[in-house]
């Protein structure tokens, strides 16, 4: 089969033939059918050997993953072959406390166990076949199209994490602000909408992701310069910001969400950019939670593609073949993706 992998380090991934994967006992083999692009892919492919923690190399990429089931193990029940599938991306050791309550993106054991998701340490979506360890990891897709709704496993799910928390913060009156209006981003703007009474600001460096934003149901939507904390401040009123969602987590995006949160408001640092917001006393207004929310449960992905079935999400999509991959990932980098990157590997 065919895949696309990161294969040595610092350089680009590479399309490369190998083995189509038998299912082991237990295991799943899904003919896939759409696999998302993601940022992070780039977190993997931009750390250095000394400090990788991915796994081996080399590695096939991809945590977004959709599938048609192509092959059962043995003892494998509860799905059959020819069902439609959305990969649970952050796999657990399922016996923990968190695991039990399906919330395996903080298994308490995962790290110590060497367990890792597909596409940041086993092998991922992006090819024409992937291997998923446990039934548990997969949600039925029913009637979703799985190349429009593939990247809401991560781009749907974080985001939905994130906000959720918030909810009881962001009634009428408030004011709920989105930095980095990206894949994620922007999936967050119509979350806000659809469940709570929030007026939604968004940031971002470019007129495309702001009419992106503005096309997803933002009240408003800002140029991220030195004139933004200024504006945010106008906008939210003298309460400030209730709610901060910062999909971009670079040092300047931080100190601009500790900026404009006010009083009891909370402050959820998603993206990976590497900035630090410290805690403690007048460093920020009073009372104020600051989060670093990881992926979301199980249950919680049942919920967004039930969103997505009433028709509440849309995700825009770029689609590229398995051998255009690697110039998808060029394009995310350079910032020339409106929404999220997806390949359709039988194409």
């Amino acid at each position: 089969m065919k895949a696309l992998q990161y294969r040595v380090f610092g350089h680009v991934p590479e399309v490369v033939d190998i083995p189509t994967p038998d299912p082991q006992p237990g295991q799943i083999r899904l003919k896939v059918t759409a696999a998302g692009l993601c940022h992070s892919d780039h977190v993997v492919m931009n750390t250095p050997e000394s400090a990788f923690r991915f796994g081996r190399l080399p590695l096939t990429l991809g945590h977004e993953g959709a599938g048609v089931v192509d092959a059962l193990g043995e003892g494998v029940g509860g799905v059959g072959i020819g069902d439609a599938v959305a990969v649970y991306g952050p796999w657990g050791c399922g016996l923990c406390v968190k695991c039990a309550v399906g919330k395996e993106n903080y298994c308490i054991h995962a790290r110590s166990l060497s367990i890792r998701p597909p596409g940041l340490g086993s092998p991922g979506a992006i090819a024409e076949y992937m291997i998923v360890g446990d039934v548990r990891h997969l949600v039925p897709l029913h009637d979703l199209d799985p190349v429009a709704n593939v990247s809401l496993t991560d781009a749907g799910l974080t985001p939905y994490h994130a906000i959720k928390k918030s909810i009881p913060k962001l009634t009428a009156g408030s004011t709920a602000l989105v930095i980095g209006v990206g894949g994620l981003g922007h999936v967050a703007v119509q979350i806000l909408r659809q469940l709570t009474g929030s007026t939604v600001i968004a940031t971002d460096l470019t007129e495309a992701k702001l009419e992106l934003a503005l096309r997803h149901g933002a009240h408003h939507a800002i140029q991220s310069d030195h004139e933004a904390i200024a504006t945010i401040r106008t906008l939210a009123g003298p309460a400030g910001v209730q709610s901060v969602f910062d999909f971009v987590g670079s040092q300047s995006t931080v100190t601009t969400a500790a900026a404009v949160v006010g009083a009891e408001g909370d402050v959820s640092i998603i993206g990976i950019g590497g900035g630090k917001l410290p805690v403690g006393f007048q460093t920020t207004a009073f009372d104020v939670d600051v989060r670093s929310p990881y992926w979301g449960s199980r249950s919680e992905l049942i919920e967004v593609f039930a969103m997505a079935r009433r028709g509440q999400l849309q995700v825009e999509v770029e689609t590229f073949t398995l051998d255009e991959a690697a110039e998808a990932y060029d394009k995310l980098a350079r910032g020339q993706i409106n929404g999220r990157a997806v390949v359709i590997p039988h194409t």
